[in-house]
C-alpha cells in the first residue's frame, strides 16, 4: 500500500511538471513571436546526433535554443513560427514513429507525444519541412494534405512574400566572421536566398538570449531542483574524501547521486582536484591519490531537466584547515560576503565582481603575494572572472551590458590559486625581478593552495536568493561537517 501511494504521488509530481513545462513553453514562444512581428517566419533546428568514435555515438544533448521553445530533446526536429498566421503559429516537424529504428535506438516522440510534450498542436512529419517551406517562400499557401483549400491561414506572411517584406529569421549562433566557416544556419538562409528573392534574412539568436536570462518562475523551480540534488552530491562527496583515496571516487560519490535523484547527470564535467590539483581551474584527470594535508575544490553540479547551477567547494581532506589554508580560505569567503552585500537589481557583474576583487587585493597584499594593491598583480593569483550566468547551459546567456534584473540566475566565485611557476612565466624586466624577490618567500609558504567558492543565486522581485546555501561555507560549517563522517 505504501509503495502505491508513493508511485501515485510521483505520478502526481510528474503531471504537474509537465503541465507547467507546456505553459511555460507557450509563454515563451508567445514572447518571441511578439518580438518578431506578423511577416517573420522563424526557422530553429534541433542539434546534430555526434559521433564518439567510428559508430558510437555521444549521448544526446538538444540545441539549448530549441530544447527552451519546445521542450523537446530528440533529434531532426524542426519549430517554424510564424507570428502573422490565424491560427497554427507554431509549427514543429518530428520523425514519424518507426519501429524498426526504435528498436535499435529507443522510442521517440511521435505527432501526438510530441504535441503532448511541447503544447504545439500543429506538428508535421520532418519529411514534409522541406515541400513546407519552398511552398511558403513561393507565395503559396501550404496544405498539409492533398485537396485542402486555402483557408487564409497563411495570408499575411505570403502577402509580405508578395510585396518583398517578408523576413526569415533563423539562429545563427556565433557571431560571423570574415575569415571564419559560415554556420549551418548561415548556409541554410544563403542557399535559400539564391532560389526565393521575397524575404529578407533576420538572425533572431540575440531575441531569444535575452529571453533566457530572465528566468521564469518555473525555470527557477528546476534551478532549486537541481541544487538541491548538487548539494546533497557534494556532501556525498565530502563523505568520502579522505587521506588515501582517490579523486574519482570523489566524482564517483557526486555523480552517483545525480542519477539516484532523477538528475539528467551532470550539468559540466565534474573537476574533483586535490592538493596540487585545486589550482587548476578546470582539472578534468581525477587520478590523484589524497593525502592527509591537502585541499579539495570540487565544482559539480547536477543536470535537473536541462538546468544546471553551479557550486564548488573547497575543504581540507584530514577534516581541519591548516593555518596557511585558512589564511587563503578566509580571503576567499570575505570577497564573496562582500560581493553578496554588494548585489541587488540595477547593479552591473562587473560591480559585483570588483566588490571580491578589492578585498582579495587586500588579502593578497597582507600575505605578501603581491607589493601593489593599485594594479594587476593580484591577476597572478586570482585568474578569471567571477560573475556567469547560469540556466540551460552552465554558462548560460545573457547580457553583461545590462544592469542585474529580477529572474536572473548567476553565480560568484572568487578564487585565488597560487603556483609558483607563475613567477617564471612573468616578462624578464627590473621590475618584474624586484617584484619577484620581494613575493618570492610567501609564494613559497603557500604554493600549491587553491581555493574557489561559488554559490548560485537567482535575483527575485524581492532580493537575491542563494540556490546553493545547503552546502557548507564556512570554515566552522566545513569542519563540523567532515567531523561527521
Amino acid at each position: 500500500m505504501r509503495w502505491t501511494t508513493l508511485v501515485l504521488a510521483l505520478c502526481t509530481v510528474s503531471a504537474a511538471f509537465a503541465s507547467d513545462l507546456q505553459t511555460d513553453l507557450r509563454l515563451r514562444r508567445g514572447r518571441l513571436m511578439e518580438q518578431l512581428g506578423p511577416r517573420t517566419l522563424l526557422v530553429v533546428r534541433s542539434a546534430p546526433e555526434r559521433t564518439y568514435s567510428l559508430d558510437i555515438e555521444y549521448e544526446y544533448r538538444q540545441d539549448s535554443n530549441f530544447y527552451y521553445l519546445t521542450g523537446i530533446d530528440q533529434p531532426e526536429s524542426i519549430l517554424v513560427l510564424m507570428p502573422g498566421n490565424r491560427q497554427r503559429k507554431e509549427i514543429l516537424f518530428v520523425l514519424p514513429k518507426d519501429p524498426v529504428r526504435e528498436h535499435w535506438t529507443g522510442r521517440r516522440l511521435g505527432l501526438k507525444e510530441a504535441t503532448a510534450q511541447s503544447g504545439i498542436e500543429t506538428v508535421y512529419s520532418t519529411a514534409q519541412f522541406t515541400r513546407f517551406l519552398e511552398t511558403i517562400l513561393s507565395g503559396r499557401p501550404y496544405a498539409a494534405a492533398p485537396g485542402l483549400a486555402d483557408d487564409g491561414e497563411y495570408r499575411t506572411f505570403l502577402t509580405a512574400v508578395t510585396n518583398g517584406e517578408a523576413r526569415l529569421a533563423t539562429v545563427a549562433g556565433e557571431r560571423p566572421t570574415i575569415d571564419g566557416p559560415v554556420s549551418p544556419a548561415m548556409e541554410f538562409v544563403n542557399k535559400l536566398r539564391d532560389r526565393f528573392p521575397g524575404f529578407t534574412a533576420t538572425d533572431a539568436t540575440r531575441q531569444i538570449h535575452d529571453l533566457r536570462q530572465v528566468k521564469s518562475a518555473y525555470e527557477r523551480s528546476l534551478l532549486e531542483r537541481s541544487a538541491e540534488i548538487s548539494a546533497e552530491a557534494h556532501l556525498a562527496g565530502m563523505r568520502v574524501a579522505k587521506s588515501g583515496a582517490h579523486e574519482y571516487e570523489v566524482k564517483a560519490a557526486i555523480e552517483q547521486v545525480y542519477r539516484a535523484r532523477g538528475a539528467l547527470g551532470w550539468g559540466y564535467p565534474s573537476i574533483t582536484g586535490s592538493g596540487p590539483n585545486a589550482t587548476i581551474l578546470h582539472y578534468s584527470k581525477a587520478g590523484r591519490q589524497m593525502d592527509s594535508g591537502d585541499l579539495m575544490l570540487v565544482d559539480a553540479a547536477a543536470n535537473f531537466d536541462y538546468y544546471t547551477v553551479d557550486i564548488t567547494r573547497t575543504y581540507p581532506v584530514n577534516g581541519k584547515f591548516s593555518p596557511l589554508q585558512k589564511d587563503i580560505y578566509s580571503i576567499v569567503l570575505r570577497a564573496q560576503d562582500e560581493m553578496i552585500k554588494a548585489t541587488k537589481a540595477g547593479v552591473w557583474t562587473r560591480d559585483v565582481h570588483r566588490a571580491g576583487v578589492d578585498v582579495i587585493k587586500e588579502g593578497l597584499l597582507k600575505l605578501g603575494l603581491i607589493s601593489d594593491k593599485s594594479g594587476d598583480q593580484y591577476k597572478m593569483w586570482y585568474t578569471h572572472g567571477s560573475v556567469h550566468y547560469i540556466g540551460i547551459d552552465v554558462h548560460d546567456v545573457g547580457d553583461y551590458e545590462k544592469p542585474l534584473a529580477p529572474g536572473h540566475a548567476f553565480t560568484m566565485e572568487p578564487g585565488i590559486y597560487v603556483r609558483e611557476e607563475v613567477l617564471d612565466s612573468l616578462p624578464k624586466t627590473v621590475e618584474n625581478a624586484a617584484l619577484i624577490e620581494k613575493i618570492k618567500p610567501a609564494v613559497q609558504k603557500y604554493n600549491g593552495i587553491g581555493v574557489r567558492i561559488e554559490d548560485s543565486f537567482v535575483l527575485t522581485e524581492s532580493g537575491l536568493k542563494r540556490l546553493s546555501a545547503k552546502v557548507p561555507r564556512t570554515i566552522e560549517e566545513i569542519e563540523a561537517s567532515l567531523a561527521q563522517r
